[in-house]
């Protein structure tokens, strides 16, 4: 029952502009799933639904890229490899990295689609990425930092 209910919430999501935790919950009681909100809790953190923000600045769930996508691998491990930190001013992230590693680090930030990023700007050590919002800046900086180090 769980991997069925599981299965329905990635369709959901995928087909679906879900915004909170209570529409989904909706949506699977539309499809004879009885859940409550904290196992529709659990079932998002077990999947690792992410938030992503829509072209009207509104956050939905959606899916994460495969484990095993080569590419996002490659794009992970060459920012592991060359950001030193990741900090945020308002809706602008300043992205510290090795000596001459800032263009190819924002090159792999832009191919990653992080919810909210207008843009990237880098030197030779540093990123600026200019986020559409304060929240959407957080939001990216708490994903590319759990992203790279776990938290």
């Amino acid at each position: 029952m769980k991997n069925k209910r599981r299965e329905a919430i990635i369709e959901i999501v995928q087909n679906n502009e879900i915004f909170t935790q209570e529409e989904l919950q909706g949506e699977l009681r539309k499809r004879g799933f009885e859940v409550t909100q904290a196992t529709v809790s659990r079932d998002i953190r077990k999947l690792r639904l992410l938030k992503r923000q829509t072209s009207d600045g509104k956050n939905i769930y959606a899916v994460p890229m495969p484990q095993g996508n080569l590419e996002q691998n490659r794009l992970l491990r060459v920012l592991r490899d060359s950001v030193r930190s990741i900090d945020s001013a308002q809706n602008i992230l300043v992205i510290k990295t090795e000596a001459g590693m800032a263009m190819a680090a924002a090159a792999a930030i832009d191919s990653m689609s992080v919810a909210g990023i207008v843009g990237c700007i880098a030197g030779d050590d540093t990123i600026m990425a200019v986020l559409k919002t304060n929240e959407a800046a957080e939001e990216a900086r708490v994903r590319l930092r759990t992203d790279l180090w776990g938290g």
